[in-house]
């Protein structure tokens, strides 16, 4: 599990440069993951306080960079699964907001750990007129170790492409937490999770 929380901080370095103003041109995927890749890994290479693990500033970075092209209401749709419709609009409302936070304070406290990997974007096979796509990365990591693979699963709506799911090393980052927010469901209803959502994302220990 910290394995793939590490990995997260270069789904976040992939995305956290994505400039709203962008989508007012068409612009391939691949190729908007490449441009704000280069861009972000810059800005962390610059900024000594992000480095340093300065939460206002990660915070407030994310919140500015990385929201806006998040799907968040289907990323919660897809990891509460089966028991989403059983959720009322309210419960559901309450599931995106935690689900939102706990992300962000995970995106956050990996940054801190980005550092000199190289962000590869493979080549995007989508024909004309496509609206759901996946692009795929490969971070290459220093001192000889292995590659890992990160796959942005991305959708066109009407505001332009957002990410819905993120696969790191061939987990996906929904239905990682699928079968826990399922067995919380099991235990103590839809307000169950909720409350474990709660209770996680105001803990200290949460993005660690």
């Amino acid at each position: 599990m910290k394995t793939y929380f590490r990995a997260v901080a270069l789904l976040a370095a992939g995305l956290l440069a994505f400039p709203v103003s962008s989508w007012a041109v068409e612009v391939a995927p691949d190729v908007l993951v490449r441009n704000t890749t280069q861009e972000v890994i810059a800005i962390i290479k610059q900024d000594k306080d992000i480095q340093a693990g300065q939460t206002k500033k990660i915070l407030n970075l994310v919140e500015a960079k990385v929201l806006p092209h998040f799907n968040f209401t289907r990323m919660t749709r897809l990891a509460v699964g089966k028991n989403w419709p059983k959720a009322t609009p309210e419960q559901q409302q309450e599931l995106v907001k935690e689900f939102r936070t706990l992300l962000v304070r995970t995106y956050s406290g990996a940054l801190t750990s980005f550092r000199d990997q190289v962000i590869e974007v493979k080549p995007l096979k989508m024909q004309a007129g496509d609206t759901d796509t996946t692009v795929k990365t490969q971070v290459i990591q220093t001192g000889g170790q292995q590659p890992i693979t990160i796959d942005y699963n991305m959708e066109k709506i009407a505001d332009g492409w957002k990410v819905y799911d993120v696969t790191v090393g061939g987990v996906s980052l929904v239905t990682n937490y699928r079968g826990s927010f399922e067995t919380q469901i099991r235990q103590g209803g839809v307000d169950g999770l909720v409350k474990t959502l709660t209770e996680k994302n105001r803990s200290p220990e949460a993005g660690k």
